[in-house]
């Protein structure tokens, strides 16, 4: 049976709205990643076969397909293609699934999966053009109605159906916090990371807040538990991994990191729109034939604090193996290069802690979400 490994993974320090990313074109984040990625994994790039970047907002700077832009703005031959795809926030953790795919199918031997988002420069939203009307035709009105239907809604009809208040959101979003300070001073993401701009730590995560600051904060609508500080951070980043075959190991002499184990996709409530991975992970589940506690680590995107805790309720993961490091709330949420972010992590967090297997996942627009199941090797 065909194998698909991850040979490489490597990001940028993620960067805030404000900070010293957020002039970067979207181009030269995501090239920088690339020549990174060649770079410490040794691969002749002429012998990449594809490279498939995430990205969510594709307009302005981060346009006319960015992958085959960032690849030749890092100087690398132009034999080699790119595709840019958009599943919403899970875009490059798709990317990963697709050339995963690519080798399993054995099609292809080398791909690069990737992601890329600068919200400062192309901030979220931007694809819907003024006065060219909302995404949702007459069919979706049909079916859902005239219902408002927003990440910020979805979240909070998460903390309604499963009884979340904003205390138990603010004391989750403190410990994401926590667990960031404590993982940049230890060093933990110093492998993965490729400074940039003078910064090479994470910029998001904050040493000084506290529940009274987070308290203090207005709710995003009067009755709601939402505010700012149990929310994602807009951000800053990009992210590359190398996927290859068995063949292509033994051929350019790689180093296999982690196995890619199983893969999972799956649609969820539009309207809800971010319960997606308890599905997708009780789907990968059952594929794999393993069970939740066979999970070292779990890396769950922090959209909102509703996400994981709502996610750990209903599948019994432990939430003191989900986003050990802390999570988007703390480090920040590049949209389109979350996804590679994130299995950046998992793959060194395995490999700092000897684990065996992790687990991400993470809610997507429109209800969606990927789940992905990789083991150490």
């Amino acid at each position: 049976m065909a194998e698909a490994y991850i040979v490489g993974a490597v990001r940028t320090p993620v960067g805030t709205k404000k900070g010293a990313l957020k002039d970067v074109h979207s181009a030269d984040l995501g090239a920088h990643v690339l020549k990174e990625l060649v770079n410490r994994t040794g691969v002749d790039p002429a012998a990449v076969e594809d490279v498939i970047m995430g990205c969510v907002m594709q307009v302005g700077a981060q346009t006319l397909d960015i992958a085959r832009t960032a690849w030749l703005s890092a100087g690398l031959p132009e034999n080699v293609p790119g595709v840019t795809i958009d599943r919403q926030c899970g875009s490059s953790q798709q990317s990963i699934h697709f050339a995963a795919q690519a080798v399993l199918s054995g099609t292809q031997d080398l791909v690069v999966a990737a992601g890329v988002e600068n919200m400062a420069m192309v901030p979220m939203g931007a694809s819907v053009a003024p006065n060219t009307g909302l995404p949702w035709g007459e069919g979706w009105a049909e079916r859902y109605g005239k219902q408002e239907v927003s990440q910020f809604r979805g979240a909070q009809l998460m903390c309604e159906k499963w009884g979340f208040k904003r205390g138990d959101l603010e004391a989750f979003a403190l410990e994401s916090h926590r667990r960031a300070v404590k993982a940049i001073e230890a060093g933990y993401f110093d492998r993965e990371i490729a400074p940039l701009a003078g910064l090479v730590k994470d910029e998001g995560a904050r040493a000084d807040t506290s529940l009274e600051k987070m308290a203090g904060l207005q709710a995003l609508r009067d009755g709601w538990e939402i505010t700012a500080a149990v929310a994602s951070q807009i951000s800053v980043g990009a992210s590359a991994l190398l996927i290859a075959s068995e063949e292509a190991v033994k051929q350019h002499n790689l180093t296999p990191r982690a196995r890619i184990h199983t893969l999972s996709v799956c649609g969820s409530d539009p309207v809800y729109m971010l319960t997606g991975p308890i599905p997708a992970t009780e789907k990968a589940l059952k594929r794999s034939g393993l069970s939740i506690d066979d999970i070292d680590v779990f890396e769950v995107n922090e959209a909102f604090a509703p996400v994981p805790l709502a996610w750990s309720r209903e599948t019994g993961a432990s939430l003191e193996k989900t986003n050990p490091n802390g999570g988007a709330i703390a480090l920040g949420h590049p949209l389109g290069a979350t996804g590679g972010v994130l299995m950046t992590k998992l793959v060194h967090e395995l490999e700092r802690t000897g684990g065996r297997y992790g687990l991400q996942t993470m809610c997507e627009g429109g209800g969606q979400a990927n789940a992905t199941i990789i083991e150490r090797v």
